[in-house]
């Protein structure tokens, strides 16, 4: 097991930053995973991590040996790749065992390596079949035997499961994570999708615009997010504009218009004070449609939109000429047209600094 860290680490691309000045610590035998939007810098941080860029400034240890400008080979990483990159003229065997004949290991030791690394991601069998008889989640599979096998200090997976289909997407991510608990190898995983990110990280990096924009265990992310990019970022959230009426040592009580007031939470050390323009992070499963016996805030609008979507019914509600996100029980009949009363604890409103005046107030 290795421990990765990356200290001021930055990149840029012509006059566009992919990293800038990022600082991580990955534990040995952790699962980390970098998320962010396309284009955010997340797998050319893993690309740096893997030797195939250097950056402008900055150090890359493996525990405590400097690693920022060694060659690939010679880190000890393997990478699955987004495309798998399978070479198809060579069976399942082949594919896997190239790395070991590389190393020029005898044949019985190949052989042998390769079929426990069959076994372990579930495809003992197939190994005289070629990449074009596979199934996209086989072709995954083989790439992951192909990492594996060579018995890498870092496995780096950049968006290995973005070309699957969402069910077999589902499942294997559960057995990436099954394999990498096995082997407590120390995994940097890089993807947009947020489900998957917090489904199985043991810990999460946010990334935009080549920065870190938060470090976290997945609950931490999504319950104690330290901006509004993180907050709006993680899940589906609403988000509403007002003015502070006051403050006190753990609340905000703001003014959204239309003589509605919200009380919410503060978040960390923020400037806010009277008269400041704030923003109201709230997630539309945390709305009620029974007052709970916590502290609660009370808001009535009129239902915009309705959309069945199974599980729960999404609404669209018109606050004080914004727009309030519910998810209500799928079973409670509510209309276009209807006035609409709905309760949210205080614990469950952010309350950040609005930024600026330009700062994006829809969010999926």
């Amino acid at each position: 097991m290795t421990r990765v860290s990356l200290s001021k680490v930055s990149k840029k691309f012509g006059n566009v930053f992919a990293a800038r000045d990022v600082e991580l610590s990955i534990s040995k035998g952790e699962l980390f995973t970098l998320l962010g939007p396309s284009g955010c810098g997340k797998t050319t941080t893993l690309r740096i991590i893997a030797g195939f860029e250097y950056p402008d400034s900055g150090q890359v240890f493996f525990d405590e040996e400097d690693v920022t400008y060694t060659k690939p080979y010679e880190r000890g990483t393997a990478m699955v790749f987004q495309n798998y990159a399978l070479w198809p003229h060579m069976s399942v065997f082949d594919n896997i065992a190239y790395g070991l004949k590389i190393k020029k290991l005898p044949k019985e030791e190949i052989r042998k390596k390769v079929l426990e690394v069959l076994d372990l991601v579930g495809l003992r069998g197939l190994e005289s079949r070629y990449p074009l008889q596979l199934s996209g989640g086989q072709q995954q599979r083989v790439a992951l035997a192909r990492a594996l096998v060579v018995e890498p200090r870092v496995l780096l997976l950049d968006e290995p499961l973005s070309n699957l289909d969402a069910k077999l997407r589902v499942r294997m991510r559960e057995e990436i994570r099954k394999i990498q608990r096995t082997l407590s190898i120390t995994t940097i995983y890089v993807t947009h999708d947020q489900e998957e990110a917090m489904s199985i990280s043991d810990r999460v990096a946010i990334m935009n615009q080549g920065k870190i924009l938060q470090v976290g265990t997945p609950q931490d992310i999504y319950f104690r997010p330290k901006n509004t990019f993180v907050a709006t970022f993680i899940g589906k959230s609403t988000l509403l504009q007002g003015t502070v009426v006051r403050k006190d040592a753990d609340n905000v009580l703001v003014d959204i218009g239309s003589e509605i007031r919200v009380l919410g939470k503060l978040t960390g050390d923020s400037p806010l004070k009277e008269g400041s323009r704030a923003i109201l992070v709230i997630k539309p499963e945390d709305f009620l449609v029974e007052p709970p016996q916590e502290p609660h805030n009370v808001i009535e609008g009129v239902v915009e939109f309705s959309m069945f979507l199974g599980s729960f019914t999404q609404l669209r509600m018109s606050v004080a000429n914004q727009n309030l996100k519910v998810f209500v029980d799928p079973k409670k009949e509510v209309k276009p047209g209807d006035r609409f009363v709905v309760y949210v604890k205080i614990d469950d409103v952010l309350v950040f600094p609005r930024e600026s005046e330009g700062e994006v107030l829809e969010v999926a």
